[in-house]
């Protein structure tokens, strides 16, 4: 494992940029003065394609994490996704799946030196991981399990199959059996986090530190709810249910273009717009700054050397919707660009995604 030679305060810094929470900072600080390497991890199920959020979003955070002093345990949940009856419940096809989205992650400019990928369907072969999964049930009621079921996508008052209700069990053990010091995930994973939180002392395991992410929007007009601030994230958050909603990492630039001239993007405002994330939590990531362009009798071209600058410009309507949709497609489809030249060149990753592409449930 490398060793970080950046300060505790820099290692804390570049962590508070890829989570919008940190359960809790202090233990967290703890764990950095303690450790220069930290091991961290990031459970997926494979399904379907992979939008940007899944794909460039999460390389952005994982490098920056691995830049903090973070080992990556990259957890493909291939047994989580078939009791979640993702891909109809085919486990085989989750595997090509899984496999589709390394190489994916690998196009996309994933720091390999510091992550290692492992597969959920070789810990089930250990009896020691079952033995955690049957410590955490013995440790909950099958009610409090149920309140955590947001994490496969679901809700409290679905009628869940009980290979659902035996899946955040298995979650909350994959923390234990890997060794994690901290939990890097999307808000939508926030309450399987605190589950494991409550029960490691009684377990004899030390407190995970959670680093919840950003959910980004989907392309939509955000839905009208009262819900908590949590659950609105997760309401408007990317959905491959609605392909026209987000931008897949495999979609050519004319879909790109047209997906996003369609997006919701009110003139002036910044909050809830799903194309202004995009250019905060992407495109200046990616870019040291970024370039308006436009006719000289509409202003002219405008360059912005950071995302605040950018918004603040936004906010005097000193930009068009147009022109800043226009400009996001520009640059997406730059960020897509190597994705796309790797699986038309590397003969295994094209056959991956024809596999994935022929499957016909894709949620």
């Amino acid at each position: 494992m490398t060793q970080s030679s950046l300060s505790v305060e820099e290692r804390l810094s570049l962590v508070k940029q890829v989570g919008e929470e940190i359960v809790t900072e202090d233990d967290f600080i703890s764990l950095l003065k303690e450790k220069k390497t930290f091991v961290a991890y990031d459970g997926f199920e494979p399904s379907g394609t992979i939008h940007i959020a899944q794909g460039l979003l999460r390389v952005i955070n994982i490098n920056k994490m691995i830049k903090a002093g973070a080992h990556f345990k990259m957890w493909v949940a291939d047994w989580h996704a078939w009791a979640n009856n993702k891909m109809g419940g085919d486990l085989e096809k989750i595997k090509i799946v899984g496999e589709y989205f390394i190489e994916v992650w690998k196009a996309a400019g994933l720091d390999q030196k510091g992550v290692e990928f492992l597969w959920a369907s070789d810990a089930v072969k250990d009896d020691a991981y079952w033995k955690i999964v049957m410590q955490v049930a013995r440790e909950n009621t099958v009610k409090r399990i149920i309140r955590t079921s947001q994490i496969m996508g679901r809700s409290e008052s679905d009628d869940l199959s009980a290979a659902q209700i035996l899946y955040p069990c298995m979650q909350c053990a994959d923390i234990f059996y890997l060794g994690i010091d901290v939990c890097q995930l999307g808000m939508d994973q926030r309450k399987v986090n605190m589950l494991a939180r409550e029960v490691a002392p009684s377990l004899g395991y030390k407190k995970p530190v959670a680093v919840h992410h950003h959910m980004m929007m989907g392309l939509s007009q955000p839905p009208k709810t009262d819900a908590s601030a949590v659950d609105r994230t997760i309401a408007m958050k990317m959905s491959k249910s609605n392909p026209d909603s987000a931008i897949f990492m495999t979609d050519l630039p004319d879909v790109v273009k047209k997906k996003l001239s369609k997006a919701f993007c009110p003139e002036g405002i910044v909050a809830e717009n799903p194309i202004l994330e995009y250019f905060k939590y992407i495109i200046f990531e990616l870019n040291d700054s970024v370039v308006i362009e436009r006719p000289e009798k509409f202003g002219g071209n405008l360059t912005f050397d950071s995302y605040d600058a950018f918004a603040a410009a936004f906010a005097d309507k000193k930009m068009h919707p147009m022109d800043v949709k226009a400009c996001a497609a520009v640059y997406i489809n730059k960020a897509l660009a190597p994705i796309h030249e790797h699986f038309e060149k590397n003969a295994r990753a094209k056959k991956l995604l024809a596999q994935v592409q022929s499957f016909t449930v894709t949620k």
